[in-house]
Order: structure tokens, then sequence, then C-alpha cells
């Protein structure tokens, strides 16, 4: 099971992948510019690590506390490979996050967000 992990919600912008025993990460700044270039940003790394989008069988996306564009971007994004790849789309949130750690994400029971149902961001003030 490959699992993709968004992380947009601080001053960086994070991926991670877990599958199995291995984990990857790459980070960006949280910047204008790689806001408008967030989908080849995402599709870079997975080649990178040769993985197909459609192998993903899971995506967690940070619901924040975070900024507003930040936080739409990364969920629509989110949304939008689930909805094609049929994949589990799951929220969490920064608080969840121990130690930065996103292989423990996948150990965290959470509650999957259908892609009908709301998910609902924690926009920072």
């Amino acid at each position: 099971m490959i699992n993709l992990i968004i992380d947009a919600a601080n001053e960086k912008i994070v991926f991670a992948i877990v599958a199995g025993n291995k984990s990857y990460t790459t980070s960006h700044p949280n910047s204008r510019e790689n806001f408008d270039k967030f989908m080849k940003l995402i599709l870079d790394f997975l080649t990178k690590k040769k993985i197909k989008i459609v192998d993903i069988s899971r995506i967690f996306v940070n619901l924040g506390p975070g900024k507003f564009t930040t936080l739409r971007i990364s969920l629509s994004v989110a949304k939008a490979i689930s909805l094609s790849n049929k994949s589990d789309l799951i929220g969490f949130k920064s608080k969840d996050l121990v130690n930065k750690n996103y292989k423990n994400l996948i150990k965290i029971k959470k509650k999957k967000f259908s892609i009908k149902g709301l998910i609902k961001p924690v926009y920072s003030s």
C-alpha cells in the first residue's frame, strides 16, 4: 500500500511517501511560486521515486491550522487525485504529527473522509 502525505499548513510544503518499510520526503518553501506549480511538484517527486500516481492507495492531507490559500490548494489537489484515482482521502491536523514523523501518521486510525463528505480545514488567524 502506497500512502501520499501532503502537508502545506506550515512554513514548508512537505510531500511524503510511505510504502511498507520505506518512506521518502521532500520539502519546498511555502511560497506563491510553489503553489502555482503545486501539482508539478508532486508529480516530479513521484517520478523521482519511480511511483505512479495510480499506485497511490491513500492520501493524507493536513487540515491545519494554516493559511487559507495553502490549505485550499493542498486540499483541492488531494481531493482531485483521490477522485481520479479512487484513493482513500484522510484528513489530519498538525497536532497529529509527533516530531514531524509522517510515517507514524499511517498508524493513526483516522476517520476516512469520503469524496462527497465535507472536509473542514482549520484556518489560522
